[in-house]
């Protein structure tokens, strides 16, 4: 019987619990031995549940007690989750987490001491909650040189778009929405300002590239700043507005790599991906385009990929399962001005006819559409460097064009 700890019974952590439960057979089965929760960490008493004598406050008595092998931590944030979490492995007990923030920011650190104390560090739950995404990659896609990764990251922000596009819904009325359904934060910046999904998205590059990426070195957009008429522009041009973390490699072995709202063709599969899900697009030279879908949050399907890396430990003690990047280099991250995509430009301060001439002039090629408003017309720019499409929204306010928003194309 292997003895585990989790700390932090919140969400997620009390979904461990239950899961660690509810299906206790069928797991002894996969893992080949049982697996017993003897600690769980947290400062609240839960006095009425049928597990109430397992609850301690000192993360010491985790920390000597020999018998617990493997630690699970659920509490979210940096502190005091990474010295939790370092200490555990610094005391020879492996590490399971679904905390993308630890995992985005100090993960490589945590993998380190792991290798050195052949121990591991999973964190399965990290990115896509209950969709397989850490394992294929670094099983499954193995053989594979993924040149691109991009995804729908984030079932907050994607359930604010889908009302959008579907109901008419306004941004604010969105949100208020998703933060009575549970879906959002009182405080929902995490989501809607794309820090959620940048966390993810430099997780996967850290996997792909073997260096670590961190966060702050990410260019990032929220979606607060979408409008309806974006979103009816959109379906003008076949086409809707998804928040995408995204990342390419390039020939020289950089890479591109932002969160940003962009135009998403219909015909692509991102763009049929709605309300709460998550999808995942990886492109390796061998297998092209893989998709990985479905819950990227929730209690249980959170909780199933946490136990899953659980019983991975269980059945990897004697030897470490490789999960690794080294530190971050210097001049891994391409500038994102040079990222090569094609733009939508909301047009007005002069007739339609005036608009489409001028819009003729300054783009080589585009495509373009009538108002949704009047006195409005909307352009797809054709493709060149994002410095480029900078440039070229410069030349249109110099020709008394407003350029009322911008937004990056996703395979228009």
């Amino acid at each position: 019987m292997v003895k585990i700890a989790v700390m932090g019974h919140g969400v997620v952590g009390s979904g461990v619990v239950e899961v660690l439960m509810k299906n206790h057979n069928g797991i002894e089965r996969r893992a080949k031995e049982g697996i017993d929760v003897k600690y769980i960490l947290d400062l609240r008493d839960f006095p009425d549940l049928p597990y109430a004598d397992k609850f301690v406050k000192d993360i010491n008595v985790i920390l000597e007690d020999p018998e617990v092998e493997v630690v699970v931590e659920c509490m979210g944030g940096v502190n005091p989750a990474f010295d939790f979490c370092m200490s555990s492995l610094k005391a020879g007990k492996s590490v399971v987490t679904s905390n993308k923030e630890l995992v985005a920011k100090r993960g490589q650190e945590l993998l380190e001491v792991a290798k050195q104390n052949n121990l591991n560090f999973l964190f399965e739950a990290s990115v896509g909650g209950g969709i397989p995404i850490i394992r294929p990659l670094t099983q499954c896609m193995a053989a594979n040189e993924i040149t691109s990764v991009a995804g729908i990251l984030n079932g907050t922000t994607n359930f604010i778009l889908t009302k959008m596009i579907t109901e008419n819904m306004s941004f604010d009325d969105a949100l208020r929405l998703a933060q009575n359904l549970g879906y959002a934060e009182k405080n929902p910046s995490a989501d809607v300002d794309g820090d959620d999904a940048c966390r993810k998205i430099c997780i996967l590059a850290s996997l792909v590239t073997g260096k670590h990426v961190y966060p702050d070195k990410v260019y990032m957009e929220g979606i607060r700043n979408i409008t309806l008429e974006d979103v009816a522009y959109a379906d003008k041009f076949n086409a809707v507005v998804k928040l995408i973390g995204m990342f390419k490699v390039q020939e020289d072995g950089r890479i591109q790599i932002s969160v940003a709202p962009r135009m998403v063709s219909k015909s692509d599969p991102l763009a049929g991906v709605n309300d709460v899900f998550n999808a995942i697009c990886v492109v390796g030279d061998a297998t092209d385009e893989v998709m990985f879908y479905g819950k990227g949050a929730g209690k249980l399907p959170t909780a199933s990929a946490v136990v899953a890396d659980v019983i991975d430990c269980v059945k990897h003690r004697a030897a470490r399962k490789y999960v690794y990047w080294e530190p971050a280099v210097d001049n891994m991250i391409a500038d994102y001005h040079d990222e090569v995509c094609s733009m939508y430009l909301r047009l007005c301060g002069k007739s339609t006819d005036e608009l489409m001439v001028i819009a003729n002039e300054l783009c080589r090629e585009c495509v373009y559409t009538d108002g949704v408003n009047p006195d409005e017309i909307a352009i797809i720019t054709d493709i060149g460097t994002y410095a480029e499409q900078e440039a070229t929204a410069k030349k249109f306010l110099e020709r008394g064009v407003n350029v009322i928003s911008a937004m990056r194309t996703l395979t228009l």
